[in-house]
């Protein structure tokens, strides 16, 4: 599959605040991997995966500073690996809040 494909067949409520045409695919995998797993839906998700792989779109989401929990909760299920291996868990347990988030 094509880039231009595949992001014309995402949900187009991913891209509300930015020109998709001007997207690259490769250059910005790991913020259009996280807006597929926090907003996106089943169907963007089997998209994403089938395009970059599940080796890839697991290897970016463990880069990433942030990640929504269920979304991080999903991601370890669904590829079988541990919260403790992903940057985001490990800042969040550094970085303690005042409140319940």
């Amino acid at each position: 599959m094509s880039s231009k494909a595949f992001i014309e067949q995402l949900s187009p409520v991913l891209f509300w605040d930015m020109d998709k045409s001007q997207l690259d695919v490769e250059k910005h995998a790991r913020g259009l991997i996280q807006r597929v797993l926090e907003y996106g839906t089943l169907s963007d998700w089997r998209l994403t995966r089938d395009f970059y792989g599940l080796d890839t779109v697991v290897a970016n989401c463990k880069q990433m500073r942030t990640l929504d929990p269920m979304a991080l909760s999903f991601i370890c299920a669904i590829s079988d690996t541990k919260k403790e291996d992903y940057r985001c868990y490990q800042f969040r347990l550094s970085h303690p809040t005042h409140w319940n988030s």
